[in-house]
Order: structure tokens, then C-alpha cells, then sequence
């Protein structure tokens, strides 16, 4: 998944010229916690975080402090082809929450933490009707083959499937599935040797 399909697109900017109570009321007035900072030719020039702008009102009141002396210049971007799990990997890597997304020295969006929660929620499929199941098979491509096909023998559509990343003997397989008799595919995984460690419907 591309980063352009999940991005923010044309967002909420300002520019050198804006006051720090400016941005600020422009944050609250959308509901962002990041604001990049642009020229007349929408090239990006640095970022701004609701964190950093809350700390420097009192100081921006009492003397010259402008948005430039408080935004982060060079911030890490991220291109708009690139792929999600790298806009991932940063945000998570230095602890920020979002980027700004370039195209050439142009900004073309924002992506944030919350963006991608969004679709992890979405390709996990949590927020829509399913079931999952929990399983423990041995690390081997054929068990795990072996337990998918007892779930689709015994009604289960598998909507999606994620697994625990440490490499061991054993592993935990987390099926989600369309809304289904999850006892009777329990009860068939169980018979095979499969441990089923928990069932949600």
C-alpha cells in the first residue's frame, strides 16, 4: 500500500508570515497536532507540533519569537509512492507522529500515526462484524496450510491473518473471520492437535 492512498492530501499549512497564536488557533480550529510550514511556491520549509507551540506561547507574547525559531527545519519526509510500512517504521523508529509528504521540495499531504492506526484497523478488519480465532500450530508451512484448511472445511471465512514474529517452535496464528460457528471450527482444529488459545465472536 502506497503512501498517496492513505495520506492527508493538500494540508492545513501556514506560512513565515503567521504568529505562533495564529497556528495555534489553526490546530485547535481542525483538530491537528501537526502543521508544516511552507513558502508562496507550497515547498515545504519545516513542521510544527501542537507540543512545540503550546511551550512557546507564554515566550512568543513577552518578546520576538516567530514560527521560525521554533519549527523543526529539515523534518523527515516521506515520498508519496513510497510504501506505508516505511512511513511506519520512522514514525515509530523516532517517536514522532507524523511526516510531512513530498513530492520534489512540494508538499503534497501529511501522514500521521493515526493514519496509519486507521488502516491497520481497516486491513485487520476490527471494527466490522467478524470472529477470530487464536491458534497455535508448529512452524512449518504445512501446518499452518493444515489449519487453514480445517477453518474453510467447517464454514470459516478467513477475512485475514496475522501471526507472532518471534521464530520458534511454535507459533500463534490470529485468524479473523466473517461471522461464523467458531465452536464447531474450535472443536475440529482441537481434534487435529491444534491448540485453540482463545475464540472471540
Amino acid at each position: 500500500m502506497k503512501i498517496k492512498s492513505m495520506m492527508v492530501p493538500n494540508p492545513i499549512t501556514v506560512t513565515m508570515k503567521h504568529s505562533v497564536q495564529q497556528a495555534i488557533e489553526l490546530m485547535k480550529l481542525n483538530s491537528i497536532r501537526h502543521l508544516p510550514v511552507v513558502d508562496q511556491k507550497k515547498q515545504l520549509q519545516g513542521l510544527l507540533t501542537l507540543a512545540d507551540l503550546k511551550q512557546a506561547l507564554i515566550p512568543s507574547m513577552l518578546g520576538d519569537f516567530s514560527l521560525s525559531d521554533m519549527m523543526i527545519k529539515n523534518p523527515i519526509t516521506v515520498s508519496p509512492d513510497d510504501d506505508v510500512e516505511i512511513a511506519a517504521q520512522i514514525i515509530y523508529k523516532h517517536k514522532i507522529g507524523g511526516l510531512p509528504v513530498v513530492r520534489g521540495q512540494n508538499l503534497v499531504g501529511i501522514i500521521t500515526e493515526s493514519d496509519l492506526l486507521r488502516a491497520f484497523i481497516d486491513m485487520m478488519g476490527i471494527l466490522s462484524s467478524s470472529a477470530r480465532l487464536d491458534v497455535v500450530t508448529r512452524d512449518d508451512p504445512g501446518s499452518l496450510n493444515q489449519a487453514i484448511q480445517i477453518i474453510h472445511d467447517h464454514g470459516g471465512d478467513i477475512i485475514n491473518v496475522g501471526m507472532t514474529a518471534q521464530r520458534t517452535a511454535k507459533r500463534t496464528y490470529y485468524f479473523r473471520l466473517a461471522p461464523c460457528d467458531t465452536h464447531l471450527i474450535k472443536k475440529a482444529l482441537e481434534d487435529d492437535g491444534f491448540v485453540v488459545q482463545a475464540v472471540m465472536d
